[in-house]
């Protein structure tokens, strides 16, 4: 890949295309904007390869629809999904879907350019497009049973509360798995750790 590296912004709030658009430039970025999604897959086909910053909240198809549709027409550019309204459900289905990360509005400039910077490592494939199975379920092997149960229901896309009823636990008992398991994990977000799982092939049920 070339050093130009471009930045598809896919949100309907003009103020955040700005904002985005703004800072992604100055950190040396090419940026391209669309107004919704619909605009953006009229336009993928002939777009320059790069990273999508794709809003979920939008008019017409929603950020996972558009993700969806993407990944139907094998487009290989990396998604971080972008979401004022950002909940585990949420987070489970645009991570199962292949987005680089998952980051709530408003985002710090840091965070937003690491997730670039891995999308763009994965676009290079200069490391693997998902961590491993064999990594991972190395990595998995550490946790505790509970621990592994409270992330079965965080890959089903559960809150703390119903994780708790449903192992019949208090939700702060859950809290402290959750807690204890992501620093087992040697991971700072949730989607760092719903990466290990869907790598290590957890899944909600069983």
């Amino acid at each position: 890949m070339t050093g130009q590296r471009t930045i598809h912004i896919v949100d309907d709030e003009e103020a955040i295309r700005k904002s985005a658009g703004f800072m992604l430039r100055t950190s040396g970025f090419e940026v391209e904007t669309y107004v919704d999604g619909v605009a953006f897959l009229d336009a993928v086909k002939g777009a320059a390869p790069g990273c999508i910053l794709l809003d979920v909240r939008m008019p017409g198809m929603d950020g996972l629809e558009v993700q969806a549709e993407l990944n139907a027409r094998g487009v290989p550019m990396p998604v971080i999904v972008l979401t004022g309204h950002g909940d585990i459900s949420t987070a489970v289905v645009a991570m199962k879907g292949g987005a680089v990360d998952f980051i709530e509005k408003p985002f710090e400039k840091t965070v937003l350019l690491d997730a670039i910077e891995r999308a763009f490592e994965r676009l290079d494939q200069k490391v693997e497009a998902a961590t491993s199975e064999q990594d991972a379920k190395t990595r998995l092997s550490v946790l505790t049973q509970r621990e592994v149960d409270v992330l079965r229901g965080l890959v089903r896309g559960h809150p703390n509360k119903t994780i708790a009823y449903d192992l019949g636990i208090s939700p702060r008992t859950v809290e402290v798995h959750r807690a204890n398991l992501m620093a087992k994990l040697g991971v700072r977000s949730l989607s760092e750790a719903l990466r290990i799982a869907f790598g290590a092939g957890l899944e909600g049920d069983g």
